[in-house]
């Protein structure tokens, strides 16, 4: 066989990261189809909304417990087969979330029972993908990385406006056609994944770090601790976002969810587009300050303005502001600890999944404790990136800018 020229290598590997780019929306599709359908299983299963909400945390869970156990399962199978598993399980969930829940005794076991597949889906997905694209030869990973995390974004956006369109087209009645639509997403990724090259984060002969090598490791602490405080920058204002659209605005839910977290969304995605673009004009770690400094001003913002729409406003800025952060993150990472593998990546999107669960908890608790004011539980939320700002100024000090 004659070798490819390396210009042309180089052109396969763009199917590659188009082929990450999709499986985000896989992983969006995962996260966000089920919560659309909560009161249509209550009426149509006679489950109750507390006990469907559990669907949610099984989910988040799941992916938490694949993020901590797969990088040694990843190793041994190979990355290709392991993305393959991936969007297999993601297809399978989604279908079985049709199928199940009428054919078992109890509806809710065959929901629990999709959700944890196409969960076991997302969590190799979340692991996967990021050093997946981060090996490809890219010229600029930081703006590949950026542009990678914000098709969560826009996968986020299409499955709550496409599937409002199908509902008010054809009814919630048959949200099983939908939930089979969207399973064709990652069966056809799956195929792209078989066909298209992906390369090795190590040389080789090269071994990565072990776990008690990353536990030694200054370096790592501090990046597991940005990715922490990334996850629950992001998801404690997107998770309540819906809330404050409804409770400060007096609109109804459908519009309270598209003024809340879809404005929140789609100024996130806007955010890593943008840094995509022009991200190599724009220094990462410089980039990622201003970005924690913004996202602390936009919590004053929502908590301390008077009126409802300027905190509506600090919503949706608080999703620009947020953008890089996440994604940011995993590039430095990865410059800073180039032999971290696939154990490294695996370990920091266990922290920022942390992160997505602390945040929201931590803003209802204290909102509970004081009669349930949101305004003051996501003032003392600022917490967050008012640490994500301190440990990227020491990161600065400790790496150079390059990284």
């Amino acid at each position: 066989m004659t070798p490819l020229k390396p210009q042309k290598k180089k052109d396969l590997y763009q199917y590659t990261i188009k082929a990450c780019f999709i499986a985000y929306i896989v992983q969006a599709i995962g996260n966000n189809f089920v919560p659309l359908l909560f009161l249509t299983f209550q009426s149509e299963y006679g489950i109750p909304l507390s006990r469907i909400t559990l669907l949610i945390t099984f989910n988040f869970c799941i992916q938490l417990l694949i993020d901590a156990l797969s990088a040694r399962f990843i190793d041994r199978i190979g990355y290709r087969a392991s993305v393959m598993l991936a969007h297999i399980c993601s297809a399978a969930g989604l279908v079985l979330l049709a199928v199940l829940p009428g054919i078992l005794p109890d509806p809710f076991a065959g929901l629990l029972l999709a959700v944890m597949i196409y969960a076991v889906g997302g969590g190799l997905i979340e692991v996967l993908v990021s050093p997946i694209v981060e090996a490809c030869p890219a010229e600029n990973k930081e703006k590949a990385m950026s542009l990678l995390h914000s098709f969560y974004c826009w996968g986020h956006v299409g499955v709550v406006l496409l599937s409002t369109v199908f509902f008010a087209a054809f009814g919630t009645e048959n949200w099983r056609i939908l939930a089979v639509f969207w399973a064709v997403i990652p069966a056809v990724n799956c195929l792209l994944f078989w066909k298209v090259p992906i390369y090795s984060l190590l040389e080789d002969g090269e071994t990565g770090m072990s776990l008690g090598m990353l536990m030694r490791n200054r370096i790592f602490w501090l990046l597991l601790l940005l990715m922490i405080c990334a996850g629950a920058s992001e998801q404690a204002v997107s998770q309540w976002a819906s809330t404050f659209a409804e409770s400060g605005l007096g609109v109804s839910k459908s519009l309270g969810d598209l003024c809340g977290p879809m404005f929140f969304a789609v100024l996130m995605g806007t955010s890593r587009a943008l840094y995509g673009k022009f991200g190599d004009k724009l220094p990462l770690q410089r980039s990622m300050k201003l970005s924690a400094g913004l996202c602390i001003f936009t919590y004053l913002m929502i908590s301390l303005s008077p009126w409802p729409a300027v905190s509506l406003l600090g919503c949706g800025i608080c999703g620009f502001s947020v953008g890089i952060l996440w994604p940011g993150s995993f590039s430095i990472a990865s410059r800073a600890l180039p032999r971290g593998g696939t154990l490294l990546f695996a370990l920091l999107a266990l922290g920022g999944d942390v992160g997505c669960s602390l945040g929201p908890s931590f803003v209802g608790t204290v909102s509970s404790a004081v009669s349930g004011d949101l305004r003051t539980g996501i003032l003392t939320a600022v917490l967050f990136p008012a640490a994500m700002l301190a440990g990227c100024m020491i990161l600065g000090r400790k790496t150079p800018e390059r990284l």
